[in-house]
């Protein structure tokens, strides 16, 4: 199986992987970072995947385009863009979040990840008070 078909269907349902499979996407030594934070080490990673799952009710990703680059023409040997659907479990609305993921890989595992997606879909819209004032500013923006 290659490595794109693993991590698109790794991703599809991550609400209800197994952590450990983690190990089968992942490099001990990989570093994944996201505009909340950088973790370091498979361990690390999979605390952070941990407790993102214990919050969430539902959490998938639905990949749009996955381009594969050799390493030598690009700093990357992939770039995702994807959408995921989240619903947290103390909330019925789901969260749509549109994002890309740069990857690098060794040994058919990545090494290093890291997603950009806009924290203000992700959270700060999600949070009533906030939400005003973001989309009072959003509509300030666009005058």
């Amino acid at each position: 199986m290659s490595f794109q078909t693993r991590f698109t269907q790794f991703y599809a349902d991550l609400a209800n992987v197994d952590i450990d499979d983690l190990d089968t996407i992942y490099h001990p030594e990989t570093v994944f970072k996201d505009p909340i934070a950088t973790h370091t080490g498979i361990e690390s990673v999979k605390r952070y995947f941990g407790h993102l799952l214990d919050s969430t009710r539902e959490c998938r990703f639905e990949i749009h385009h996955f381009a594969e680059s050799a390493a030598q023409q690009s700093e990357y040997d992939a770039i995702v863009e994807w959408t995921m659907h989240l619903v947290l479990n103390n909330a019925n609305s789901p969260i749509h979040v549109d994002g890309v993921s740069l990857l690098k890989l060794k040994n058919e595992r990545v090494i290093y990840h890291r997603d950009y997606y806009d924290m203000g879909e992700m959270v700060y819209e999600h949070i009533p008070i906030l939400k005003r004032v973001i989309l009072y500013i959003k509509k300030r923006l666009t005058k």
